[in-house]
Parts: C-alpha cells; sequence; structure tokens
C-alpha cells in the first residue's frame, strides 16, 4: 500500500530579484546547507553576465533556463519481463529541475575557474542555444524520438 504524499514545502522569493525560480535554482546549487554560498555563486554569475551582455542577468538566466527545458523524456516501464523506454511528456515543474541540474552539471564539469564564472558562462551558452546543458536536452529529445513505436505503453 502506498503512502500519503508529502505535502510541498513553500518556498520564498528570493530577496534581491523576489523570483520564486531564481530562489529554487539557488537551492539546487547549495550543498551541505551553505545557502550563503549558493547565493555569493548565483549573484556572483549574475554579475558577470551583466558585464559581459550588458542586458539584465535574469531575462538570459529565464531564456537559458527555457532553451534547456525539455518537453519530452523517456522512463522504464516494466511491461511482460521486458522493461521499455517510453517516452512520456514532462510536466512544467520536472521541466524546470532538469534544466536546472543540467546547467549547474555542466558547469560543475569544467574546471580551473571559480563556480560562479562557470555558471555564468553556462547560463550565456544556454541562452544562445548551445553548451553542455543544451547537448543533454537534445541528447534526451534524441532518446524519447528512437522510442517513439513505444509510447503506446505510456
Amino acid at each position: 500500500m502506498r503512502r500519503r504524499r508529502p505535502e510541498k514545502r513553500i518556498i520564498l522569493p528570493d530577496t534581491k530579484y523576489n523570483d520564486l525560480s531564481v530562489a529554487k535554482f539557488i537551492n539546487y546549487i547549495m550543498q551541505n546547507g551553505k545557502k550563503g554560498t549558493a547565493e555569493k555563486i548565483f549573484y556572483g554569475a549574475m554579475n558577470i553576465i551583466e558585464n559581459k551582455t550588458k542586458t539584465d542577468g535574469i531575462k538570459i538566466f529565464k531564456k537559458g533556463i527555457e532553451n534547456v527545458s525539455p518537453s519530452v523524456e523517456v522512463k522504464s516501464r516494466r511491461i511482460g519481463g521486458a522493461t521499455y523506454q517510453v517516452p512520456i511528456e514532462v510536466p512544467r515543474n520536472r521541466a524546470f529541475y532538469l534544466a536546472a541540474l543540467w546547467i549547474i552539471n555542466s558547469s560543475n564539469n569544467s574546471s580551473g575557474k571559480p563556480m560562479s564564472e562557470k555558471l555564468a558562462s553556462e547560463l550565456i551558452a544556454a541562452a544562445n542555444g548551445d553548451g553542455g546543458a543544451i547537448k543533454k536536452k537534445e541528447d534526451t529529445h534524441r532518446m524519447a524520438d528512437a522510442n517513439k513505436a513505444f509510447a503506446h505503453f505510456r
């Protein structure tokens, strides 16, 4: 028997931009409960973006997230002893989560620079439609496209 779903935690918008998605993104950056460090990284990245592109950092952030958000993904379904990769549509909150995760991971994977610089360059790349996170999204879409034949198992 399945237990009840845990209630969603209400998260407050961040202080600087008063934006919920920014607060969520900062929480995804955070490690070991160090929110101050995560905020420094994010706001540092925003300053770097504003200096490099001469546009609002939040606009670049939103565009980057929008470009990286996947519309379909594959989920493993076990049917009659065989496991199929079934393509499913991605709900909006999961799409944001995946986009944020891919951007953070691809900025973590490059080395030699401070995290805020890596994050800034990854967000700029995502907004321009290239970079590691965009590649990950395209791979996910390609995987879903290849397994379209199993869509009726949904």
